[in-house]
């Protein structure tokens, strides 16, 4: 979840209306908005059939930004595997990745103007869920001719978005990829991203959400930020990267009688969110997360889980301690108890939750044999 894209290096985003007035998007709870653009990026040739659709659905404060589109643009969050050749091949499959709705990288979000008051949304852009997400790519992709989903790969929120795909179009996805995630948010998970919103929220700079463009909460954002990359990578990794060294190599922020250079690094990782990310934005996409559990509202969570048709492949990290490997396994147990074409794989890396957008040469392999199976 420390992806480093900014937003002003995709000059091959486009845009998509998917909602006006004449058909508006209606969330999960009820509300209505009455305008909804989505950005995107595209990779490879839709066929006739429109089925060689690959969907990467992106973490928190990601981007459409998955690879890059030649020798002049800027590689994506995931550029080892999105390409010609690659394990999502794009020579032979058409890859969709779309930014989120409510976050703030081109598509609708709290940030974006009502076109009612003129004004930002903010606070008053309705409450959003994982399966509000995946309804407005189901839109997008629409409007983009694919009639099915060759797979659906994700990490983290990703993941989540992977895994309502499955339940939600249940004959229009084949496979899906969910990566370092699970079929329910966990309470530990909740009390994480509460503290990070806390941080925001008590930003004298974030005024109720009502701050102007350039002007918000960046210390709250920055400490919601440190209380993220604490959860995204493992005891392990900070002990071989930074172990106890008093020295620093980032000082921008106050020293309290010394520093360590793990407080650095947490400065820096904050400082460098703020630049890029919408406070607001980062409050609702938190809040869709708590709302994750494919057993709202349908029964439970087994009765969420039988709506799975897909072949699933779980991919988990052995040091992740936001999602735990024993999350992934559950999902694999409980579809293949219903007797799904589900698979498990751990990946045996120290890097934590960030292994899933760092540790390529571990998981890619597996991700071709899955995505390319007749």
């Amino acid at each position: 979840m420390t992806i480093t894209t900014d937003a002003s290096t995709v000059s091959t985003r486009r845009s998509l209306t998917i909602a006006t007035p004449d058909a508006p998007f209606i969330t999960e709870q009820g509300d209505t908005i009455p305008y909804v653009e989505l950005a995107y990026e595209t990779w490879g040739e839709l066929n006739a059939n429109g089925d060689n659709a690959v969907l990467v659905t992106h973490a928190l404060t990601g981007d459409s930004h998955v690879a890059s589109h030649g020798p002049d643009d800027k590689p994506g969050w995931w550029e080892p595997l999105v390409g010609p050749g690659r394990p999502i091949d794009t020579d032979r499959f058409f890859v969709v990745c779309s930014n989120l709705l409510g976050s703030c990288y081109g598509s609708t979000g709290p940030c974006s103007i009502d076109p009612r008051t003129g004004t930002r949304y903010n606070l008053r852009f309705p409450p959003i869920t994982v399966r509000d997400m995946v309804a407005a790519q189901a839109r997008l992709l629409e409007r983009l001719g694919v009639r099915r989903l060759h797979a659906v790969i994700g990490g983290s929120l990703g993941g989540m978005q992977a895994l309502e795909w499955a339940a939600m179009f249940p004959e229009n996805v084949d496979r899906i990829v969910p990566i370092a995630t699970s079929g329910r948010f966990s309470p530990q998970g909740i009390a994480y991203n509460e503290v990070q919103r806390r941080a925001i929220m008590l930003d004298p700079a974030w005024r109720n959400g009502e701050y102007e463009p350039g002007m918000g909460p960046d210390r709250g954002l920055a400490l919601a930020r440190m209380v993220g990359i604490i959860t995204y990578q493992s005891d392990e990794l900070m002990q071989a990267r930074f172990g106890r060294r008093p020295e620093a190599r980032y000082t921008t922020w106050p020293e309290f009688l010394t520093r360590y250079d793990i407080e650095g690094y947490l400065h820096y990782q904050g400082d460098k969110l703020v630049r890029r990310f919408d406070a607001n934005s980062y409050l609702y996409l938190t809040r869709a997360m708590d709302s994750h559990d494919l057993g709202r509202d349908r029964g439970g969570y087994e009765e969420g889980l039988a709506r799975i048709r897909a072949r699933t492949l779980s991919i988990s990290i052995r040091s992740d301690i936001l999602f735990l490997p024993s999350y992934g396994r559950e999902i694999v147990e409980h579809l293949q108890r219903l007797g799904r074409d589900a698979r498990y794989y751990e990946l045996d890396s120290p890097n934590g939750h960030d292994a899933f957008l760092k540790d390529f040469h571990l998981f890619a392999p597996v991700i071709k044999s899955f995505i390319e199976e007749p």
